[in-house]
């Protein structure tokens, strides 16, 4: 902030003022410098979390690059089950995920959310609620990794999880050490019942994010405090993988609100936010996908008020994810998924442009009218490309591959959503419907003499 100052000379430099006047002036220069401290050491704060960044983040390098090499694929038991998460209900969502070829896809994480502790015990260790898990949480992991998967727990760096659950707070190397034991490959860390400054939250993260890598064991760390302290600045330095942009997805495509956020809401929040992605740095993670839901999840549905989205829109919805390089982490019912949305989530192609080893996160190349035009660089010098109708209206388009989307020739150029192939055309055209999108994926051929 900058104030300007206009002086009052009594005639002349130095002149006469009012006790008033001095009182006035005295009291704007004690604000201009107690906003110059406030500013002063905010700044000083952000500077000191991007140094440890630097420090840190070298040493983190290999671990992200052995432990998430691209976005994590999966099934999370928030929105379906929430508090009524069980023994029985992740083994067979283990084997469903096998059976119907989301394993194969990629997809092997089987994600416990919140509700699951029942406590600690006499020494202080964590252990699952007794009836819904009779026989313990290793006995869980065990039959995941018999199916090829992985298990994933959640926890919190509060005393109390965001459902008022034991949280981990004063316990991380205990409670780091018992999911060790048990065979859990995944944290997901919230962030609920915690002080707000980022300082805080930079040391807990990290305390936790030593403490699962002091065991040992390869677990990844999912880093949750929903966007509000900017973690894509400190998250690797804290021992994160891929750490939150904003909060908690609803099933609806727009909900106009920034509390209880939309599909779009949050695919807009990820403006700008490309350049902290990457193999070696972790993940942006725009939460989970709505894909499937349509209205019957729970805390998605915010009570009823919102009844979920349009087929067209949950497909947007997987694509733009998969061109955003983010995690993709589903939470509808596998075991009864319609062949619709099995078809899509299964969709190669798309899961291909997602987990592409070059690991950039796709961005805005330009925006014409309701058209949002998405580029994602690919491995190989390949290209994705994106024309995305926002509006809620029909919208024809039309761009020149050289001009408008600043791409190669020849090339060969394959619509993976419509899964047709050309090469050597020098435009795309086309209509989209109301919230859909068009995904190509152009490959350079070589130059003819």
């Amino acid at each position: 902030m900058f104030y300007a100052f206009r002086p009052s000379f009594g005639g002349v430099w130095g002149g006469r003022k009012s006790q008033n006047e001095k009182n006035y002036n005295g009291y704007i220069v004690q604000t201009v410098f107690n906003q110059f401290v406030t500013n002063y050491e905010n700044l000083m704060k952000y500077l000191l979390i991007l140094l440890l960044t630097v420090l840190f983040g070298f040493g983190f390098a290999q671990d992200h690059q052995s432990l998430a090499p691209t976005p994590p694929m999966g099934w999370n038991s928030w929105n379906l089950v929430e508090k009524e998460v069980d023994e029985q209900i992740l083994k067979e969502m283990a084997d469903a995920l096998v059976r119907i070829g989301m394993k194969d896809a990629g997809y092997q994480y089987i994600l416990v959310d919140d509700y699951w502790v029942g406590g600690r015990d006499s020494q202080n260790k964590l252990f699952p609620d007794p009836k819904r898990f009779p026989n313990g949480m290793k006995v869980v992991a065990d039959y995941i990794h018999s199916k090829g998967l992985k298990l994933g727990l959640y926890s919190d760096a509060g005393p109390l999880t965001c459902a008022g659950f034991t949280g981990s707070f004063g316990f991380e190397t205990i409670d780091a050490r018992t999911f060790a034991e048990w065979g859990i490959d995944y944290l997901k860390y919230d962030y609920c019942n915690a002080p707000e400054d980022v300082e805080t939250a930079f040391i807990r993260y990290k305390k936790m994010g030593d403490a699962l890598k002091a065991t040992g064991r390869p677990i990844v760390f999912a880093i949750c405090e929903w966007g509000h302290r900017k973690p894509w600045l400190w998250a690797k330095a804290a021992g994160g993988h891929l750490w939150r942009t904003g909060g908690d997805s609803r099933d609806v495509w727009q909900s106009n609100n920034q509390t209880y956020t939309g599909i779009m809401e949050i695919f807009d929040a990820q403006e700008g936010l490309e350049q902290y992605a990457g193999p070696t740095n972790g993940w942006n993670d725009p939460d989970l996908l709505m894909v499937g839901l349509y209205g019957q999840g729970k805390s998605s549905t915010l009570n009823g008020r919102y009844k979920g989205c349009t087929t067209i829109e949950y497909r947007s919805h997987f694509a733009l994810w998969c061109m955003l390089a983010a995690p993709l982490i589903v939470n509808l019912d596998i075991r009864r998924m319609d062949t619709e949305t099995s078809r899509l989530l299964l969709n190669q192609e798309l899961i291909a442009i997602d987990q592409d080893k070059h690991g950039k996160q796709g961005y805005t190349l330009f925006r014409q009218g309701n058209l949002q035009i998405l580029k994602k660089e690919l491995e190989g010098d390949d290209v994705a490309i994106c024309i995305f109708n926002r509006s809620s209206e029909v919208v024809p388009f039309d761009f020149k591959v050289q001009k408008d989307l600043k791409v190669w020739f020849p090339l060969k150029i394959k619509d993976i959503s419509n899964h047709k192939e050309w090469e050597n055309v020098k435009r795309v055209y086309g209509e989209l419907k109301p919230h859909e999108c068009v995904v190509y994926r152009l490959h350079k051929l070589e130059q003819k003499n």
